[in-house]
């Protein structure tokens, strides 16, 4: 590979990260959002996070389904991956919530116990999604 297509890539792999970013960053501030609302107002950290987490992939889905990633397949089977790819998420998710409250610190600092979580769950969401989607990791 030479170098011109090697930097095209490159750029091409950093500008589709930035455009996977902001669509995240929309999800993540309504994921983020609404799991502060919920947390110990309504429900315990859990199942805020199933409510907060599942309502916020439906949002990610049809924003990166439009802006992010060239869509490869129908949009039912598209829509099955991403849902398979975000239930894995929930899961990860969820686990690191569960285990962070089981420290004091962390179940008293929500903010910071959905920040940790939400950062580690992005890099397997970017990676998986774009697999759901167009069928290749880079």
């Amino acid at each position: 590979m030479d170098k011109t297509n090697w930097r095209e890539k490159l750029r091409e792999l950093l500008l589709l990260k930035f455009k996977f970013g902001l669509s995240g960053l929309v999800a993540t501030a309504i994921n983020y959002g609404l799991y502060l609302l919920l947390v110990n107002r309504f429900f315990s950290p859990v199942p805020a996070n199933i409510i907060a987490y599942s309502t916020a992939v439906i949002v990610n889905f049809v924003l990166q389904k439009r802006f992010v990633f060239s869509a490869k397949g129908k949009g039912s089977v598209l829509f099955f991956r991403a849902m398979l790819v975000s239930v894995v998420g929930l899961g990860i998710d969820t686990g690191i919530i569960y285990g962070l409250n089981q420290m004091p610190f962390f179940a008293e600092h929500q903010a910071i116990t959905k920040l940790i979580s939400t950062g580690i769950v992005f890099f397997y969401n970017f990676y998986f999604k774009r697999y759901a989607f167009e069928r290749k990791f880079i």
